[in-house]
């Protein structure tokens, strides 16, 4: 059939200009698909008139057509290269479409005019997606070259320069952004600011800033959407209601613009489809604690697939995990929205989150409901405070059921451990202490959390002990350049000999696993413990001594000591971490004895058992399931008494 002919000309403009601003009613009332079809006529109407495309383009974009509105912008621009809001059009829609290579080149060929200060934030921000931090900060700092005084272009400034670590320039980025004004964002950014310091030592505001981080939270309405930052909270904050307010109000802000998919009924089926997602599939914790899980799932129960999103590397650790999955998607260029479609599209019937909060979470894909079942594993210590994630997987002790009132999901206790781990590597083999820079006569206390777990606090009693073991020395990783010598300075402030700190470089997995096995003692952090850096300590079969407090992230340590049997060292006060640090240096037979105990745990211990690990986690899982295809609503899923 062929469309009806073009009116007059005259006609035509009328025609045109009635539709156009039908179709603007329409984007008013939020009705987008009918301002589409009313845009297409003008377009039709009006081919020559670039504003009617570029209407049709916008509401494309609000629609989720992004194909189609990136040919229609680009199409405008082509007849018209110097209009702004073609150019414009063609930013915010590539950057919808996580196209951020096209944007580059967009953004990097385009005529001098059409970059303003925030063309350049924008090419910043695709520089940062494509892991570019030198490069992202040239163009932040040609965005302030245009206008100084763009708060956000500081803040952004302030993320790559932490990209680099240079920690110290970001935190004063972010103090002159907060100067500037941030509007909502003022909140997240204070969060980061005290992070940033937290993490090169510079404690100078440390009391003051928590104080100010505790009232941010405690000033949160009931029904907040404001983003925060609640990986720094469950890192610097000991108390888990204020965790759960910031974590409901960012998972609110999250959903804010999200339209949850029709819901999908759970059908049962020979296996259930289990998708993982995460950015981690590369060298990081994540994949090392999950490889051997993934490994040994049951394929004729699960059917599993593993979404990856974040940067690639060539490690052997990302071959492995890819290879260990039925199906990998490489979602890095998919937005949330096409993420959860495909997740829809799969039929996926539980979909697990191995981000959480924690760097290039991706919380909106679970906002979207792609799955029956949602569920927080693995990578966040604490509540998503989210509607749309159904169940934490936790254990006894980190997630005992008296805590259920600090989580906004339902609680699935693990019999053992929660942390999945993999008992395939090779046994660590301590190299000689010379070669890692550490006296061979001495006491060694090591302290490899990250520094910004290093609160003065718990430096404090690090320094007190170094004070009454004068054989001892302090064995830090260096995380980041900037954190050492504030250390150092720290140390002689205490009346400590900044020569008794001896920092380790970052080096690779194995290696790495092999040199901690020189310490004599680990000392863990509070209000958030290690995490795989404890159970990295028990595999190398130093003993570890923590503290346990009333967060998740506070009780790690302490679940890790419970699996591989060795409770003793779990404390519940600063008084008694002190005093069982002092009793096992001062005693070298017990502390042989206790070392004995976890080296013989790394050959029986559930923890380093991935078969043990996929079998409990599966049986998890199929409850979840079960309650899912009897139309019941998610509920806790306390340890089943043994049979």
């Amino acid at each position: 059939m062929r469309p009806p002919p073009l009116p007059a000309a005259r006609n035509a403009a009328v025609l045109a200009e009635q539709a156009l601003q039908a179709g603007q009613k329409s984007i008013r009332k939020g009705l987008y698909m009918d301002a589409v079809r009313q845009f297409e006529k003008a377009a039709r109407w009006r081919p020559q008139e670039a504003i009617y495309g570029l209407n049709l383009a916008d509401a494309l974009m609000k629609c989720g057509e992004l194909d189609r509105a990136l040919e229609v912008a680009d199409q405008a621009a082509l007849a018209s290269p110097m209009h702004p809001v073609a150019f414009a059009l063609r930013v915010s829609i590539l950057m919808r479409m996580n196209r951020h290579e096209e944007l580059v080149r967009l953004l990097s060929t385009a005529p001098k005019p059409l970059m303003s200060a925030d063309a350049y934030c924008v090419l910043g921000t695709a520089q940062m997606r494509l892991a570019r931090p030198r490069l992202a900060i040239d163009a932040y700092l040609q965005a302030l070259g245009h206008e100084p005084s763009v708060a956000r272009a500081h803040l952004d400034l302030g993320l790559a320069f932490n990209e680099i670590s240079l920690k110290q320039e970001a935190a004063e980025c972010f103090r002159t952004a907060l100067i500037l004004g941030l509007g909502p964002l003022e909140a997240c950014v204070r969060d980061l600011l005290v992070f940033y310091e937290r993490d090169v030592c510079n404690w100078r505001r440390d009391t003051e800033q928590l104080t100010e981080l505790r009232k941010s939270v405690e000033n949160l309405k009931p029904d907040a959407d404001t983003q925060t930052n609640p990986f720094v909270h469950v890192v610097l904050l000991a108390d888990p209601t204020l965790q759960l307010r910031a974590a409901r109000s960012c998972a609110r802000h999250h959903a804010r613009y999200v339209s949850a998919l029709p819901p999908r009924a759970p059908t049962p089926g020979q296996t259930i489809r289990l998708a993982y997602v995460t950015a981690d599939v590369r060298q990081h914790a994540t994949a090392y604690l999950m490889a051997e899980l993934l490994e040994r799932h049951d394929r004729t129960r699960f059917e599993v697939t593993l979404y990856s999103y974040g940067s690639e590397d060539s490690s052997a650790i990302r071959h492995r995990m890819v290879h260990a999955a039925d199906h990998h998607v490489l979602a890095r260029d998919m937005s949330p929205m096409q993420m959860a479609q495909h997740m829809r599209d799969q039929n996926i019937d539980i979909l697990v989150d191995l981000k959480g909060y924690t760097q290039d979470a991706r919380p909106a894909v679970f906002a979207f409901r792609p799955a029956p079942v949602q569920v927080a594993y693995l990578g966040f210590p604490g509540t998503s405070g989210a509607d749309f994630i159904d169940y934490v997987i936790g254990d006894t002790h980190v997630t005992p059921l008296e805590s259920a009132g600090y989580f906004s999901e339902k609680i699935a206790q693990l019999p053992g451990c929660y942390q999945c781990n993999d008992g395939t590597r090779p046994l660590p083999v301590p190299p000689s202490r010379a070669s890692q820079g550490l006296p061979e006569d001495a006491l060694v206390l090591c302290g490899f959390n990250q520094a910004y777990k290093i609160s003065p606090e718990v430096f404090d009693v690090w320094c007190r002990l170094l004070h009454r073991l004068p054989q001892a020395v302090l064995w830090l990783h260096s995380w980041n350049e900037q954190s050492p010598p504030t250390l150092k300075r720290e140390a002689e402030a205490r009346g400590i000999d900044p020569s008794r700190l001896i920092f380790a470089p970052t080096m690779v997995q194995q290696p790495h696993l092999d040199r901690i096995g020189c310490a004599d003692l680990y000392l863990d952090t509070w209000p958030c413990n290690g995490h795989t850096t404890v159970s990295d300590m028990l595999w190398a079969g130093v003993p570890v001594v923590t503290w346990t407090g009333q967060t998740f992230a506070s009780r790690v340590a302490g679940s890790l000591l419970k699996a591989v049997g060795v409770p003793d060292t779990i404390c519940n006060s600063v008084e008694t971490y002190e005093a069982k640090v002092m009793e096992l240096a001062l005693d070298a037979g017990m502390r042989q004895s206790l070392r004995d105990r976890v080296r013989a745990a790394r050959l029986t211990s559930p923890l380093f058992s991935g078969e043990r690990v996929a079998r409990d986690i599966e049986a998890l899982y199929e409850r979840m399931w079960e309650r899912a295809l009897a139309g019941l609503p998610p509920e806790h899923l306390p340890v089943l008494p043994a049979p």
